[in-house]
């Protein structure tokens, strides 16, 4: 557990915690390969799980019946994916999808969701980072919105 406790020290989504804190988020996380076209989630399914990129691209897609998905944002290294693990009733509401093989940590989401509520500091300390993440998703699929829709 040690390496991935480093790994995360390392990453900017962790920068500031205390040694505590990351002890607590290393305790659920583990390593995870996606190779390419591999679906990480689908949209529907639990959110039982956030990802840190440490390699590897991946795409963030909006089903449409009968056309292909819209893709509204592609992630890479040092970047966090997956953010519905935050909010009941923890399901993705959106695809993700490996386009190239693509390496991350795993966060097992109700292991860290108990540890955010048995510490408080804990839990808003992760909240206030996961907070910006969501804006940015939200924002991104307006754009993607307005870009697919405005051309008519």
């Amino acid at each position: 557990m040690e390496g991935l406790e480093h790994i995360l020290q390392e990453h900017p989504f962790f920068a500031g915690f205390t040694a505590e804190h990351l002890r607590l988020v290393a305790g659920c996380a583990r390593n995870r390969r996606f190779d390419a076209e591999q679906y990480v989630f689908r949209e529907g399914e639990p959110a039982d799980e956030f990802f840190v990129i440490r390699h590897g691209r991946v795409a963030l897609e909006i089903a449409e019946p009968g056309r292909a998905p819209v893709v509204f944002a592609t992630l890479g290294q040092g970047e966090i994916l997956g953010a519905s693990w935050v909010v009941p009733p923890y399901r993705w509401m959106f695809d993700a999808r490996a386009v190239a093989l693509t390496r991350v940590i795993g966060i097992d989401a109700a292991c860290l969701r108990g540890k955010c509520e048995a510490d408080h500091d804990f839990g808003y300390e992760m909240m206030k980072r996961f907070l910006p993440v969501v804006t940015r998703r939200l924002h991104a699929t307006r754009l993607q919105i307005l870009d697919v829709y405005g051309k008519r």
